[in-house]
């Protein structure tokens, strides 16, 4: 493995901002790997979207990535992992490909020794059934309860992390997960890591988070190690961030899912 191999950058993306949790997450846990992110602002939201059309984009968004040599492949978006993996593994000429999905679902069956599982996301992903399904064929014996919380996306957006109107909200969309002794609660939605302190106080000390944007740092981790593909010392880490259309607020938006400044974001046009 040659150390230009090593050095290249890992491929994530996403329908729009969210995505930014899970590039957070690789930034702490693998500081010395550049990225690369792609958000396809302009398209977004995908949720409402046809299977063929997220395929479509989701194609786009995966050649686009292999254009700039990318060692590895992060889906960070649950609706494109939901419907469209397939594509990016038929795609990705033989590199590593992980997802949201994957990732928090092999996180959830190993923690949660009840074999109680509740998972929160889009009605788009909830619908999808992907995590239960995943779930059932890791550990046919766990019991996973779904609940879609629409309302969780632009609450966050709007930076109402700490807001008693989101706490009314989750207290509200958490009551029938809760009512059935979970062990453990995915975090089904890249948005929903900011909510996590909110969600703990709803939930309770009794049930585990689990957060698809650490979770999916960590798989990253293990599977870089496993391939030859983890990054020693040298030059620093880079970063870059390709959005499809750059809206007023993504810069404020953006900087808050990272924790940080996001420097210059390039126009991508397909």
């Amino acid at each position: 493995m040659s150390v230009t191999d090593v050095s290249r950058p890992i491929g994530v993306f996403d329908s729009g901002v969210g995505g930014l949790t899970v590039v957070r997450a690789l930034m702490e846990r693998l500081p010395l790997e550049s990225i690369v992110y792609v958000g396809d602002t302009a398209r977004v939201p995908y949720g409402v979207k046809s299977v063929a059309t997220i395929e479509q984009f989701t194609a786009q968004i995966t050649e686009f990535l292999l254009q700039r040599d990318v060692k590895m492949l992060i889906v960070a978006c649950n609706t494109m992992a939901a419907v469209a993996a397939e594509v990016v593994h038929r795609l990705a000429r033989g590199i590593p490909v992980l997802d949201v999905i994957e990732a928090g679902a092999h996180a959830a069956v190993a923690t949660s020794p009840g074999g109680r599982i509740g998972v929160i996301g889009t009605p788009t992903t909830i619908n999808s059934n992907a995590y239960a399904r995943r779930m059932h064929e890791l550990d046919s014996a766990v019991r996973v309860y779904s609940q879609a919380c629409p309302l969780f996306v632009p609450l966050v957006e709007e930076g109402w992390l700490d807001h008693q109107v989101t706490r009314l909200t989750a207290q509200e969309y958490l009551r029938p997960v809760l009512a059935e002794e979970v062990d453990s609660l995915v975090l089904g939605c890249t948005h929903y890591p900011l909510l996590k302190p909110l969600l703990r106080e709803v939930a309770g000390a009794d049930v585990r988070l689990i957060d698809s944007a650490l979770t999916t740092a960590e798989f990253a981790a293990r599977r870089l190690q496993q391939a030859g593909l983890t990054r020693g010392g040298g030059q620093p880490a880079d970063y870059r961030f390709f959005v499809s259309d750059v809206p007023l607020r993504f810069q404020t938006i953006g900087e808050r899912f990272l924790g940080r400044s996001l420097g210059r974001v390039e126009k991508v046009d397909w």
